[in-house]
Formats: structure tokens, sequence, C-alpha cells
């Protein structure tokens, strides 16, 4: 099976061509910011305080959002959030450049990051079906936008440590900016048609009202909703402790930082790669139950490693159990959710990741405070390897209650 096969069309190889270059610029930031900020306050906390300031939009404002968006054309849309973003990234490069930065003013620039970024996703996510003609061809598009994400996520954070620690924080931050460019010319490339909604009635609290109710009389996706809530609460945010992780138990220094950053992207690559050879028919839910799994045990193995090496491979392992696990959750909503309800139930999803996912750091951050590293990872592995479970019982159940109500007698 061609694991490319999505590539044949012409607005969704433009949105490859931009996002790929535009998510290098990206994670070179994400890996200046978070050294910057360990670096002024020597803090495990204040990481994980930035990391919720900047996706705190999507834990309270991606449903509403979604519900926006269901009414809009997301094109245009994209569009937008694409010079919005790149206007933030300038700013950051100019309060870097006369050497204001400060993590007061770095958290305000990241809101406004998070803000717009939130628009962005939820545009992206619901624009996909209309870059790909084919709907069969939509999981696998699905799954290379996420090879792309985590590829850029594996190379971006390698050449980041490489020119922060050569250039400085300055010289990546205008990268960023700078990476923007290709992806709003691809944008401007693509000719997209999107399918006419039917016009809805009613205020946007009451579209998001509806997306609840919706998700209430889908427990297929909100199951998985609720297990990604958890991981992103309890297991996801090991990523906001890498920084310490490379410091505190190998005595790292900016480069090591970036072998664990680019470690993780590595393994979430391979598995967005096994996901771009899904076939159709395969079920999802399973492989989001045994991927659980894989992040706790091997979040555990990291927890408990001593030599460098099988930090950094233990590390690949847990990135390739959570792309695993995000990138079926996201291919299910996807295919299985309503049109008309599709970007409300992506927002409850994005809502998961990216706005749980703060909340999860201040929380990790504030066990490590207390608890120590090492305790934290550990106990981070074990709730990754309960959410298994959890969701393992839950599927056994249902499976039951569907064949007694099948076989039941009338």
């Amino acid at each position: 099976m061609n694991i490319f096969r999505s590539l044949q069309y012409p607005n969704f190889r433009l949105h490859v061509i931009g996002q790929s270059i535009s998510l290098m610029g990206t994670w070179m930031q994400r890996v200046a910011i978070s050294w910057m900020v360990y670096s002024m306050t020597e803090s495990v906390f204040w990481l994980g305080f930035v990391s919720f300031i900047s996706l705190s939009p999507s834990l309270f404002l991606a449903p509403f959002i979604g519900s926006v968006i269901d009414k809009r054309k997301k094109y245009d849309l994209v569009r937008r959030t694409q010079f919005g973003l790149m206007l933030q990234a300038g700013l950051l490069t100019l309060l870097v450049y006369l050497e204001q930065q400060s993590v007061l003013l770095l958290s305000v620039l990241g809101f406004i990051q998070g803000l717009v970024n939130v628009f962005d996703v939820l545009g992206r996510q619901s624009l996909m079906v209309s870059l790909v003609d084919d709907r069969k061809d939509l999981p696998n598009a699905i799954a290379l936008n996420s090879s792309i994400f985590n590829a850029a996520r594996m190379v971006g954070p390698a050449i980041g440590g490489i020119l922060l620690s050569t250039y400085g924080e300055l010289f990546c931050f205008g990268l960023n900016f700078i990476s923007f460019i290709p992806v709003i010319i691809c944008l401007m490339l693509m000719r997209v048609t999107e399918r006419a909604m039917p016009p809805r009635k009613g205020s946007n609290w009451q579209g998001l009202v509806e997306g609840f109710h919706y998700l209430k009389r889908s427990p297929h996706i909100a199951s998985l909703i609720i297990v990604l809530t958890c991981s992103s609460l309890l297991v996801i945010p090991y990523t906001s402790l890498l920084p310490a992780v490379a410091r505190e138990l190998f005595n790292g220094d900016e480069s090591t930082f970036s072998w664990f950053e680019s470690m993780a992207g590595l393994g979430a690559m391979i598995g967005a790669v096994n996901m771009a050879r899904l076939k159709s028919g395969q079920n999802l839910r399973y492989r989001v139950m045994f991927s659980a799994g894989i992040m706790g045990v091997a979040l555990l193995f990291l927890a408990y490693a001593h030599y460098l090496p099988s930090a950094l491979a233990f590390t690949s392992c847990v990135a390739f159990g959570m792309m695993m696990q995000n990138s079926s959750i996201n291919t299910y909503i996807q295919t299985h959710a309503m049109p008309a309800y599709r970007a409300r139930a992506m927002s409850y999803y994005v809502m998961a990741v990216q706005g749980i996912f703060p909340v999860g750091s201040l929380l990790i951050g504030s066990i490590a405070e207390v608890a120590g590293l090492k305790n934290t990872l550990y106990i981070m592995g074990t709730c990754a390897v309960l959410i298994s479970l959890g969701f393992y019982l839950y599927l056994r159940l249902h499976i039951k209650r569907r064949l007694f109500k099948r076989y039941r007698p009338h």
C-alpha cells in the first residue's frame, strides 16, 4: 500500500510543503523558549507555567471556537491565522533583540500565540476533508500530516539545539518568523472548494451546547476524548520535564536537551508512519488502548534508566505511543463525526490535547518540585498503564452490551 497516496492531491501537497518548513521554525522557537525560561528561573514549575499560559486558550475557548468555525469557511480562516502567527513571531523576535524578555512578557506573547493557534488548528483539521478529494484517503492524509508534524519535531529541535548553542535564542526566533513566508505562499497557491454547509441558526453558545449534546449521543467518540483528557493531564506532560531530565538526571546542556526532543520526535514520526500504513477497517480504539499501555511501560523504564542512550530510547518509545494514541483518536473522530458537527467534535479533541496539557504541565511540575523528578516519572507511567487498563475494561463492557442488545429475546 502506498503510504504517500494522499500527496497526489495538489492542495494537500501544497499544505505539506508549507507546513514542513513552518513547523521546523516553530519547534526551533519552542526549544529556545523552553531553554530561555529554564535558564532564567531554574524552575520546573515556571516551565509548566509558561506552557500553561500559551496553551490555556485551547482549554477555555476551544469548544466555543469550534462552534464559530462550523459556520465559516475554513480556508479563509487558516490564511488569516498564519498572518497572525507570523506577527506574533515577529514581536517575540523584536522583544529578544531589545533584550526586554521576561517570564511575564513571554507568557503574554505565548497566550496570543495560543489564542490564534486554536483557530488555526481547528480550521486546518476541519479543512483537511477539502484538501483530499477521495474520502478513502482521508485517514492517510491525517497520518501523513502527523508525520510532517513529528518529522519537524525531530529535526527542528536538533537544528534548534545547534543554533541555540552557537548563535543564541534570537537567531532561532528570527528563523521561525521567516519560516511563515513559505506556508503563506503555499496557501495562496491552493484552489480549495469547500462543501457548502447548511446554514445554522442560533448563537455560538447554542452551537457549543449542540456540540456537547452530540458528544453525549456519541459515546464511541466521547470515550476517546475522555481517554485523551486523562492522558493529557497525567501522562503527556512528560514533554515539559525533558529540559529538567536532560539537565538534572544526566548533567546535560542545550545539546543534550535537543537529543531528548529529537528522539521524542523520531519515535512520534515512526508512530505517524505506522498510522499512514493503516488499512481501512482496522479497530482504532484498540490501537488507542495498546498505545496508552506502551506510553506507561516506556515511562516507567525512563524513570529507571541510568544511562543516557537507554533514556533516549525510552523517550522515543513514549513518543511513539503518544503519536499512535493521538493520531488514532484524531482519525477516528474525523472519519466518524457527522460533517455538521466535525469542527465542534474536533474542538473537544483540541481541548483535550492542547487545553488539558498545560493544566497537566502545572500539576506535574508541582509534583516534581515536591516528589522529585524520578518519582514523578514513575507516577506518570503508572497512570498511563491504568488508563490503558481502564479503557480495555470499558471496551469489553461496551462489547457485552452490544451483544446483549443484539441477541436479547423480544
